[in-house]
Order: structure tokens, then C-alpha cells, then sequence
């Protein structure tokens, strides 16, 4: 292994989900030490209300732990870390000569989330991030798996981890940017042939069964490594997306830069899948849709944001048909009914 050891920081962006997060770190202090990697380790919680900083701090008392008031995101999480990190290295570098991050990073890092690390670290800050969901547990090798990758691939931006259920199945892990045919299937049964295509934004099954990393337009978010010069590049994840398609928009504004993304099967990760955002259904419904559509408005052409705009509002009025459907045949409830509508409805007002 490469000096890379010294060049890791994890991002932990976490809410209410404290004994998730506490098997989290155990599983990745546990794969640093079996490897003998060094990595800063950082935390940030959500305004959690279950005890997840008391947890951290006591439980874990070398990780740094941001504690924010608010519920801040997957994307304002990671930038608040991103920032401490950028502040920590200046600290570090206190009064040398002429190395300091000053204003160069710190003031632009801190005015938005479209704005940017300094160069002028210059190596004081790590060179790679890596971004874990609180419900993932690192397999044995992962994260020097994911670290040799990016040392060998220096076109690579992002490296994201190969995802496992509990049960030790595939959950698909890497995809396409979204286009217009696999929006439509968002709303229509998608036939089985289908579901392991481009059609529906996947890449084939067989391609996580091997060992080679191949190239993928952007990994799922719970388990992704990021290179310190990208982000660089294009600046931190956009914070108008307070949950969900952050890592699409990063990945496609790193695509457009000239970088690449690769998923890496030899890493393995456990994703325990939507434990966190699960928790609120309808908020989730909603924060999905508006995200996809800020999503289409950013990187979609005229032509097709407005025909992306007109299939979600035509797929949420046939939701809607069909939970009144589903109704009538006493398949819901008037609260699981009600719950549907308000939430169509509500993205019917994006």
C-alpha cells in the first residue's frame, strides 16, 4: 500500500440511526486495522434526537464529531465536513510560510455548496474522501481495494464500493444518468427482461460477479470514494438537493469536467438499504421528485426538461388513479390512500 494510508478522510453523514452508525465504525476501524490504514474519520449528525453524539463521543473517541442543530442533508452534511476538513488543514499549517489556506479555500468553501476547495492546499488536506451511508458495513478489504483503484487510475474521480444486502445479495451499485426512457418506467410495469439494461439505468449483473473495475456513470451514494482534485474541479455536492440524486449530480458536473467514475467489485460493502430515509415516507416521496427534477433542470437540454416535467406530472395523476383503484379493492386504507394523494399532489406543485 502507498502513502494513500495517510491520505484518507470518511465522511459519515448520519440522523437517528445511532446503533447503524455505531456497527458503521466498527466495521470500518476494523477493515483500517486489518489493513493498516490511517484515515481521519469524521461524523456529522443530523440533529439526531436518539443519543447518536453521546454514542460517537464516547463509543468512538478518536472519530471527529460535527453535531449540527439542523437537519442539514446528505449534501450540506458532507460540505460540513468537507469545510472542518479544509479548516483543519489550515490550522495545521498555522503560521508558515506562505501555506495557509486562508481565504484562498476557506471563505469560498464556506459561502456555498457550488464553490470550491483551494489548490493551494496543496496536499495538506487529503487526497481522497470517502462518503459512507451510516447504514453500510465495510467488508474485509474494501477500503484498500477502493485506495489502490485510485492510485492507479488517476483519471478516475469517484470509485464507488460493490453494495450487499444483509443477506449477502446483490443491490445494484452502480448506474446511468437518467434519460427519458427510464423516467417513463418510473410509472409503467417494467418487464423483467428489461430491469438489468440501459433501459432502466443498470449495468448487467455479471459485471459485479468479476473482479475488474469497469466504468459506470455514477455509483450509488452510500459507499463512494472521491478524489480531492475533482472536487477541486467542480466544486462540493450542491446543496439544493437536501436528499437524493446529490452523488448523480456530482458524478455528471465530474463527467463533464473530463473525469470518470468506475465501480470496484473486490470492495464490499453491506448497505442496509433505506434505513435512514425511510423513516419519513411521504417527506421521502417528495424530496425524490423534487431532487429528480432539479436534477433534469440542471443537466437536461430545453427540449427534454420539458417533456421530463410533463411525464412526472402525467405519472403522478396515474398514481393517483391508481391508488383510488387500489381503494376500492380494499388493497389500502383511507390513511395509506390519503398519504399517497397528498404526497402526488404535492409533487404535482413543483
Amino acid at each position: 500500500m502507498s502513502d494513500t494510508s495517510l491520505n484518507l478522510a470518511v465522511i459519515i453523514v448520519s440522523w437517528n440511526v445511532r446503533d447503524l452508525l455505531a456497527a458503521c465504525l466498527r466495521s470500518l476501524f476494523a477493515d483500517l486495522n486489518r489493513s493498516g490504514l490511517k484515515a481521519e474519520v469524521w461524523v456529522v449528525d443530523n440533529a439526531s434526537t436518539d443519543g447518536t453524539p453521546e454514542m460517537v463521543a464516547e463509543a468512538f473517541p478518536t472519530v471527529h464529531l460535527i453535531a449540527s442543530r439542523e437537519n442539514l442533508g446528505f449534501a450540506g452534511g458532507n460540505n460540513l465536513a468537507l469545510r472542518e476538513i479544509g479548516e483543519s488543514a489550515n490550522r495545521q499549517i498555522g503560521k508558515s510560510a506562505n501555506q495557509r489556506i486562508g481565504k484562498s479555500a476557506n471563505q469560498r468553501i464556506s459561502e456555498s455548496a457550488n464553490q470550491r476547495i483551494s489548490e493551494s492546499a496543496n496536499g495538506r488536506i487529503p487526497k481522497y474522501v470517502w462518503l459512507l451511508n451510516p447504514d453500510t458495513e465495510v467488508q474485509p478489504g474494501a477500503t484498500a481495494a477502493l485506495l489502490d483503484f485510485m492510485e492507479r487510475t488517476p483519471q478516475a474521480a469517484v470509485a464507488g464500493a460493490k453494495l450487499l444486502y444483509a443477506d449477502g445479495s446483490l443491490q445494484q451499485s452502480a448506474f446511468r444518468f437518467p434519460g427519458l426512457v427510464q423516467l417513463l418506467f418510473e410509472f409503467l410495469p417494467l418487464p423483467p427482461r428489461l430491469y438489468d439494461t440501459p433501459l432502466n439505468g443498470r449495468y448487467p449483473s455479471r459485471l459485479y460477479e468479476g473482479e475488474a473495475p469497469f466504468p459506470i456513470d455514477h455509483p450509488l451514494g452510500a459507499a463512494m470514494m472521491v478524489r480531492m482534485e475533482a472536487i477541486v474541479d467542480v466544486g462540493l455536492l450542491d446543496e439544493g438537493f437536501w436528499m437524493y440524486c446529490e452523488e448523480i449530480d456530482w458524478c455528471w458536473r465530474m463527467r463533464k469536467a473530463g473525469w470518470r467514475a468506475y465501480c470496484v467489485p473486490t470492495a464490499q460493502v453491506v448497505h442496509h438499504a433505506g434505513r435512514s430515509s425511510g423513516q419519513v415516507r411521504v417527506a421521502s416521496f417528495v424530496a425524490l421528485w423534487r431532487s429528480r427534477l432539479r436534477l433534469y433542470d440542471k443537466h437536461y437540454p430545453p427540449w427534454k426538461r420539458r417533456l421530463a416535467h410533463a411525464l412526472v406530472r402525467m405519472g403522478m395523476r396515474w398514481q393517483m388513479r391508481q391508488a383510488h383503484a387500489a381503494y376500492r379493492r380494499g388493497r389500502i386504507n383511507a390513511d395509506e390512500l390519503a398519504a399517497r394523494l397528498e404526497a402526488c399532489q404535492t409533487v404535482l406543485t413543483l
